[in-house]
């Protein structure tokens, strides 16, 4: 079978969860290699069906943005020629894989839902309004995909580490990192990756503690509506919409959130959505698997209690 490069995302010398599909769904295309940047290579790659990984081992890809990356990628792409190469569809994989793209004269699709055996891809465009399929007709195609749009399925393989070395030009170059801090632990996934989204809004008066306990319970991240990140209630780093991020979980709460089109284009890819809200014509409830009329004060409070007798 053809082989099929995965870009893989490592925290803490762990391939995170949407590394770990990207593996599931390379297998619908040909046979999948892991691509590495870095010192550390994460110890399950094989047993997720890396059949080879390439280890791309330079300080020059941590001192630099996204240049050096996406040049050593094409020049792998060109040297193996892959069937296709598949990124997690965050804000530096796009950049990297839209690079990639246009060094190797290949179609790029960015935040892909599902890929399917044949290349063809499916995605949500225009707000979440369509769902639309999509297919690279030039090239092998490089393909973004947004975590939780498929379950990591174990599969054993070699996972044969292979460094690769490449030259990186002056002009990948061209823009230096020159400080950087890491993320401080909240304790819960990271938003645009968790499997459980639960999202405050207006409804909230400014009050999230029982949106982040039934988040808790839950072991999902939390996420704010715009109106609640404008109001100073929730740091915008953790906000859902058009103009925040964009998550795909199995499960999303919207409590206390009207659903503003803004705020749907951000969620509405989800797999099970429920929302709470007073107002039982909000349109949120117009595109929700399940729903609660009522004061998310009582019913989320309810709902926590409840999730936490039965654990």
């Amino acid at each position: 079978m053809s082989e099929v490069l995965v870009l893989i995302d490592a925290v803490d010398g762990k391939a995170t969860k949407p590394s770990l599909e990207l593996l599931t769904i390379a297998r619908r295309l040909g046979t999948p290699s892991a691509v590495v940047f870095g010192s550390s290579v994460p110890g399950n790659l094989g047993e997720y069906g890396a059949e080879k990984i390439y280890q791309l081992d330079d300080a020059v890809y941590d001192e630099f943005l996204v240049g050096p990356k996406a040049e050593a990628l094409a020049q792998l792409v060109a040297d193996k020629s892959p069937a296709a190469t598949l990124v997690v569809s965050t804000n530096e994989g796009k950049e990297i894989a839209a690079r990639v793209a246009q060094k190797s004269g290949s179609g790029f699709i960015a935040d892909a839902v599902d890929v399917e055996a044949d290349g063809t891809t499916t995605q949500s465009v225009f707000a979440g309004n369509y769902t639309v399929k999509a297919k690279v007709t030039n090239g092998a195609p490089v393909i973004a995909v947004k975590p939780n749009s498929a379950a990591p399925e174990a599969a054993a393989a070699a996972g044969t580490v292979e460094a690769v070395s490449v030259d990186i030009s002056d002009a990948a170059k061209g823009a230096k990192i020159v400080s950087s801090k890491p993320k401080e632990a909240s304790g819960r996934p990271e938003l645009t990756e968790a499997a459980i989204v639960v999202a405050g809004g207006r409804g909230t008066g400014g009050d999230f503690s029982e949106v982040e306990s039934l988040a808790d319970v839950l072991g999902g991240a939390v996420g704010a509506s715009r109106a609640a990140v404008d109001s100073g209630w929730y740091p915008h780093t953790f906000q859902v919409g058009q103009t925040g991020k964009t998550v795909s979980p199995q499960l999303y709460v919207a409590a206390g959130i009207s659903g503003a089109i803004q705020h749907r284009a951000g969620m509405q890819t989800s797999k099970t959505i429920i929302a709470v809200n007073k107002d039982e014509e909000a349109p949120i409830f117009e595109l929700v698997d399940f729903g609660v009329v009522g004061d998310l004060k009582a019913v989320l409070p309810q709902a926590t209690e409840e999730i936490n007798k039965r654990k």
